[in-house]
């Protein structure tokens, strides 16, 4: 049976990127891994949602403990997106 363990870093933490030539990125202050394939990562961090966009992405570290997560591959986008709506509910979206 699978156990999914919810992590939980401090909010104070912050959250970096650092993009060396396009081809390999490191992040810190990562919550959890929300879903990944060869063309899209995202990522919860400290600091909002993360999406990284690219071509043969590969997570090549995973420290779950510490928040870092370091991924090579042809990088083209990093966009960081605010948490706030994921959390509103449908019903809430649909009367603003």
């Amino acid at each position: 049976m699978d156990v999914k363990k919810d992590v939980v870093l401090s909010s104070n933490k912050p959250s970096n990127l650092t993009i060396e030539n396009r081809a390999n990125l490191s992040v810190t202050g990562v919550v959890e891994v929300i879903r990944f394939n060869e063309d899209e990562i995202n990522l919860n961090t400290t600091m909002g949602k993360l999406t990284i966009k690219g071509k043969d992405l590969k997570m090549n570290k995973l420290d779950v403990e510490n928040g870092d997560v370091i991924i090579s591959g042809t990088i083209d986008s990093c966009i960081y997106s605010s948490s706030k709506r994921e959390k509103e509910s449908i019903i809430e979206r649909l009367f603003r």
